[in-house]
């Protein structure tokens, strides 16, 4: 895997003195390429929406409680856990849920609010989902990890 890191800045200016406004992180994770004639898989995207604590991460096998909001590229939303008012609880890095969520969610701190973008080798790929999500679909979440253990 390979994962580049862009950190942007928005910057105002105050009386002659600039001041950090607000950051924002975002990471795009590759798949791992395949050799020969094939092309390599598009990376998922990670992008900070709010800090967590920065010292508190969930490892493989932990039990994690989040709440998500799911929505297709287009912002029509298939499935959210704060609308239906329950945090949705997994364990981590056994494939209880799709790979973009494994991989991303094991990349929070506690407390942190990120945008997935899964495009479709770490979403439900060719298969699709329920009839709700058709194959090949990239998928956007806005995940918050509320805890683990």
């Amino acid at each position: 895997r390979s994962a580049r890191i862009h950190i942007m800045y928005a910057v105002r200016s105050i009386s002659q003195t600039a001041r950090i406004t607000s950051v924002q992180h975002t990471r795009r994770i590759s798949a791992s390429a395949p050799r020969g004639r094939f092309a390599p898989k598009a990376a998922m995207e990670i992008t900070t929406i709010t800090e967590g604590d920065g010292k508190n991460f969930p490892k493989k096998g932990n039990k994690v409680t989040v709440h998500y909001d799911g929505t297709f590229p287009d912002g029509k939303p298939f499935d959210s856990s704060r609308k239906r008012g329950q945090p949705f609880d997994f364990q981590i890095g056994m494939g209880q849920v799709i790979k973009g969520w494994d991989e991303g969610v094991m990349q929070m701190s506690l407390g942190q609010k990120v945008k997935l973008v899964c495009p479709p080798d770490y979403a439900y790929g060719a298969r699709g989902a329920g009839g709700v999500i058709p194959p090949n679909a990239t998928l956007h979440f806005e995940v918050e990890l509320l805890s683990f253990k």
